[in-house]
């Protein structure tokens, strides 16, 4: 015999109550993931364009990566990253990645908006102009 089952299974409810509310006030609504943008003259220059790794990978870890890279720079000294298929890029986010990717506001904001984060990058990244450690 259950002691205060009542007790019990009113507070469950409860609390199922207030952990479910979240995803029942968001049932059926949906918002559209965003597509962040590619034009960007040096993209736009290459015959074809790809990113130090395959897309899909970098839509995913991307941000592993430039961890992993910040980490080889400022503690091991490295500078050079040598991708899957061989090719050597410097490990740089102004001169690799916001070298391709100019336009901040239309491709990393968009995502980062979405998901509702804020990277500290842009401490010390300005788009290129006037970063600190360039």
């Amino acid at each position: 015999m259950m002691y205060k089952a009542h007790r019990i299974i009113a507070f469950a409810l409860v609390f199922l109550c207030i952990m479910l509310t979240p995803m029942l006030m968001n049932l059926g609504t949906s918002t559209t993931p965003p597509s962040p943008s590619l034009d960007t003259p040096r993209i736009n220059s290459m015959t074809h364009p790809q990113c130090i790794e395959p897309a899909e990978y970098m839509r995913v870890e991307h941000m592993n990566v430039l961890d992993d890279w910040r980490t080889a720079v400022v503690r091991l000294g490295s500078t050079e990253y040598t991708n899957s298929a061989g090719q050597v890029f410097l490990m740089s986010m102004e001169d690799s990645c916001l070298g391709c990717h100019s336009n901040r506001a239309a491709f990393c904001d968009t995502c980062y908006t979405y998901v509702a984060v804020s990277p500290d990058c842009w401490s010390c990244h300005n788009d290129g102009e006037g970063a600190v450690g360039k």
